[in-house]
């Protein structure tokens, strides 16, 4: 089990912040031989697909080349076009073959890991301590028993491509040179496809390794963890002070409502809950603010001060404030109190009345479920 500094195990996984730390130095998955069997597909395919056509053009351009009008034999500007010109038409004939190849040398390191960026001078590789440390590691290891198994089983498959194609190989160089040319290319396509073969099967035994070992050394130990935990959500003393922030906002929001409330319900002096209801744009009565104890006390002068009419009905008072919620409708079940508590506030308003006292409605029908004590 790998253990850090401390000696603690690295036991957990790693979480998404240490993988993207890992990523921003440049720690990513990389598979060399994933990079080297797509390469030497593509140079497969492109030597089957393009290379005929390629050495031919190439062989073209050379007799081309080499054929000389004796007026620029004795002309050392005009040599210099001549040249120039067969070296830009070479360029051209390779570029394609070449720009896959290049684009597959780019790309393919990015099958496992993705695009990474890292700009900095890691003062810790000239140690060299850490050096042979390095050297004799288990990952130095794998990678030389890699190495030794892949030069293994790619020459001996070599060899016995040689040892079969012998006869064929030295057949080519009775063919005249258009045709051997074209017969060349096929033979490497054909030979860097058959190398693929071996490749695959190091390479399938490559990533997953890679994988293991990238994920292995990204292990956290618990501490680990909690203190990241700890830096992602905030020590717990500052978040406590912005949760009480929050409330604190919360709760100014709430009171700049209550002089918009219709009626307040009061339990008469433990509970308080504003309701509002407009008519023409709600489908019920919506609570717009509620508290117990010193923000019940201060819902209920804010209630006096602007006149709002008080009803004291404990059992309702308790109900909404247990079972409802904030900037919402009420519950269905107490569709029935509240429009009671409602319409005879509206009443008393029609007929010019208001109470600073208190409005005792204390038998309006509660359901059972949602009383409380």
């Amino acid at each position: 089990m790998a253990e850090n500094e401390d000696g603690q195990e690295k036991t957990e996984e790693a979480t998404p912040r240490r993988r993207q730390d890992a990523a921003d130095k440049g720690q990513v998955v990389r598979s060399r031989e994933l990079t080297t069997l797509a390469m030497l597909l593509i140079a497969a395919a492109g030597l089957l697909i393009l290379g005929p056509a390629l050495l031919e053009g190439l062989a073209t351009q050379m007799r081309a080349a080499m054929t000389l009008d004796p007026k620029n034999i004795v002309d050392a500007g005009q040599m210099q076009v001549v040249l120039g010109q067969a070296l830009i038409d070479i360029v051209l004939l390779l570029a394609p073959f070449m720009g896959l190849m290049l684009v597959i040398a780019l790309f393919a390191p990015l099958a496992l890991g993705g695009w990474t960026f890292s700009l900095g001078f890691k003062w810790d590789r000239l140690d060299p301590v850490q050096g042979v440390s390095r050297l004799f590691s288990w990952q130095s290891l794998m990678e030389l028993f890699k190495a030794l198994i892949k030069f293994l089983i790619v020459g001996g498959v070599a060899i016995v491509l040689l040892w079969r194609g012998e006869e064929e190989l030295l057949h080519l160089g009775r063919e005249p040179l258009l045709p051997a040319l074209a017969h060349t290319a096929r033979t490497l396509g054909w030979t860097f496809l058959i190398l693929t073969l071996p490749m695959l099967l190091i390479a399938g035994v490559d990533v997953p390794f890679q994988l293991l070992s990238y994920f292995r050394n990204l292990r956290m130990t618990q501490k680990e963890v909690r203190d990241e935990m700890k830096d992602s959500e905030g020590k717990p003393e500052v978040k406590g002070r912005i949760r009480r922030l929050q409330q604190e906002f919360a709760r100014r929001r709430m009171m700049d409502k209550v002089p918009t409330a219709d009626v307040i319900v009061t339990n008469p002096n433990h509970y308080a809950v504003a309701l509002q209801y407009r008519p023409e744009t709600m489908k019920a009565p919506v609570i717009i603010a509620l508290g117990v104890e010193q923000v019940a006390l201060r819902i209920r002068e804010l209630g006096t001060r602007h006149r709002i009419p008080r009803v004291d009905s404990p059992l309702l008072a308790r109900a909404l404030y247990y079972n409802g919620a904030l900037d919402k409708p009420i519950p269905n079940s107490l569709y029935v109190a509240v429009a009671q508590v409602i319409s005879y506030v509206y009443r008393l308003r029609r007929d010019g009345e208001f109470y600073n006292a208190p409005i005792l409605m204390r038998d309006v029908p509660v359901p059972p479920e949602l009383r409380t004590q």
